[in-house]
C-alpha cells in the first residue's frame, strides 16, 4: 500500500484505508492513526472532516481523551480516537460538566453504534470519518481495507 498516493476523487473516508487495525486480543478494537502522519494530505482531510461540523461554534479548548485537562467556564470538543461503548467519553462529559465547562461537541476517528455511541449522538453534537456505506464494517469491528494488511 502507497501512504502517499492520494486519490483524485478524495471523499469522506478516503484515509481509513491507511489506518492499520489495533486488536484488543482476538478481536479489532480501533484504527491506530499513526500512518496519516505519513501523507499531509490524508491528515488535513481527516482534520477538515472532524471539524467541519464545529466549524461555526466557539471551541475554547480542544480535549483529547488520552490527556485530559480543563479550564473552568470554557467550551471544550472533546476528541477521541475511537468510540466503541461510549464509556470513556461518557465519563469524560461528565467530568467536563461536573467541572463547569460546556462540552461543545465530540469528535473522533469513529462511533460505533452501540447504546453509548448512540446516546452521544443523541445528546451531543458530532462528528466523525466514517462514510454512512461504513458504518456497518465499524459496528462489525471490520473494515474491509484490512485485508491490504499481513497479519
Amino acid at each position: 500500500m502507497d501512504v502517499l498516493a492520494v486519490p483524485a476523487d478524495r471523499q469522506k473516508g478516503w484515509y481509513l484505508t491507511l489506518m492499520a487495525p489495533n486488536t484488543k486480543g482476538a478481536e479489532f478494537a480501533w484504527l491506530d492513526p499513526s500512518r496519516l502522519y505519513c501523507s499531509s494530505q490524508a491528515l488535513a482531510d481527516c482534520v477538515e472532516d472532524l471539524l467541519s461540523p464545529f466549524r461555526s461554534d466557539p471551541i475554547d479548548l480542544v480535549a483529547g481523551i488520552d490527556a485530559m485537562g480543563f479550564i473552568l467556564g470554557v467550551r471544550v470538543l472533546l476528541v477521541d480516537q475511537w468510540i466503541e461503548t461510549g464509556g470513556t467519553m461518557r465519563a469524560a462529559i461528565q467530568l467536563v460538566e461536573k467541572l463547569g465547562a460546556t462540552v461543545a461537541g465530540v469528535a473522533a476517528v469513529a462511533i460505533e453504534n452501540t447504546d453509548g455511541g448512540k446516546w452521544i449522538k443523541e445528546n451531543y453534537k458530532f462528528s466523525h470519518c466514517i462514510p454512512e456505506g461504513l458504518q456497518s464494517q465499524v459496528d462489525g469491528k471490520y473494515l474491509d481495507s484490512f485485508k491490504s494488511f499481513s497479519k
